[in-house]
């Protein structure tokens, strides 16, 4: 299950004391007018800004909002681990009446401002914190990433995929278990043995780099996989999942599937012909949403689940690589959609929002 947290309301007067020690977080402006009345603040993870992954997302959708509702905007950005309580600090000292955080690495610091500055509206993305002033926005990306696995089953030549991760965690296993799950249904429906290296869904253990970063890392570890056989791999760790597009582009014949945004188009213009498709989050129509209802007065609590059928997951254009998915397969993928779409295939795992 997806953790709650909660942590006592001595925490706030921790965060507040780091701040006095912390360096200067690093303001990442939009390209607003005079500010107005209303403004809002993120602050990114120890990803950076332009992570290819969730933090760019979300920035892209407080950049919507910013040109949608005429409000000021800014960025505030972490670049290691000390710098996520003091960045979320100094997002409420702004005094904007909205603060957006984006990862797990801000639950707790998003808790104690939260706690203590119940005037404040707060959203967090990829996690669920419980206070009365906190959205939570999250998506199921099993019901996306199981359709990427049928097609990486129906897709590979090897009979062998893959899978790695950045770390641990209910957002990053979520993909992995959909991804397995896919894979198993695309075995039970044509009879295949198609193999999944990486990820254990009964044990919930597999393989990570540690980080979202060192992109040698993650390098590394697909090549490990393609040693091995696999010939498509998924890569659910930000930045690092660029290193396993490095190997596959050393690598004739290997396909990666991206999470978050498209691949395709986020990725450097050398790794455009490895893409095989992408598990989507469209984060930044969500932060839109969120901050509508904000402006509007009906902003609450309720978490915000990204599905398939609501437009908060799905999967990209096989772009350069269309030609390898037949029209056989694409029908049966969409058939499989409708069905989680309409309940009849429940796609279900530990790190499942509800």
């Amino acid at each position: 299950m997806r953790r709650l947290i909660a942590v006592p309301a001595v925490a706030a007067v921790s965060v507040l004391l780091l701040v006095a020690c912390a360096k200067a977080p690093t303001p990442v402006s939009s390209p607003t007018a005079d500010a107005p009345a209303y403004c809002a603040r993120m602050v990114t993870n120890s990803g950076g800004l332009e992570d290819r992954s969730f933090n760019q997302s979300s920035w892209e959708g407080l950049q919507e909002a910013a040109t949608k509702y005429s409000i000021n905007t800014d960025a505030i950005v972490s670049t290691s681990e000390t710098d996520l309580a003091p960045n979320v600090s100094q997002a409420v000292a702004t005094g904007c009446q909205f603060v957006l955080t984006v990862g797990y690495e801000l639950a707790d610091a998003t808790l104690a401002e939260a706690t203590a500055n119940p005037d404040v509206h707060f959203a967090i993305v990829d996690e669920v914190v419980d206070a009365p002033n906190v959205k939570p926005i999250v998506f199921d990306t099993a019901q996306a990433s199981f359709l990427a696995g049928y097609l990486a089953a129906g897709v590979s030549k090897t009979g062998i995929v893959a899978t790695f991760g950045g770390g641990n965690q209910p957002p990053v296993t979520l993909f992995m278990d959909g991804f397995v799950d896919g894979v198993a249904m695309y075995n039970d429906k044509h009879r295949a043995d198609v193999q999944v290296l990486g990820w254990n869904k009964d044990t919930q253990d597999g393989s990570f780099t540690g980080d979202f970063e060192d992109v040698n890392k993650g390098k590394a570890l697909a090549q490990s996989f393609i040693d091995q056989g696999a010939d498509i791999i998924l890569p659910v760790a930000g930045q690092v999942g660029q290193g396993a597009a490095a190997a596959a582009i050393e690598t004739p014949g290997v396909s990666i599937i991206w999470v978050d945004n498209d691949g395709y188009v986020t990725l450097p213009q050398q790794f455009q012909s490895v893409v095989l498709t992408s598990v989507l989050k469209n984060t930044s129509a969500a932060v839109v949403e969120t901050i509508g209802a904000d402006l509007d007065g009906t902003f609450d609590n309720t978490a915000f689940v990204g599905t398939l059928k609501n437009g908060g997951v799905e999967i990209a254009d096989f772009h350069d690589q269309a030609a390898l998915v037949s029209a056989e397969l694409v029908d049966e993928m969409n058939q499989i959609r409708a069905a989680i779409i309409a309940g009849i295939i429940a796609v279900k795992g530990p790190s499942s929002p509800q």
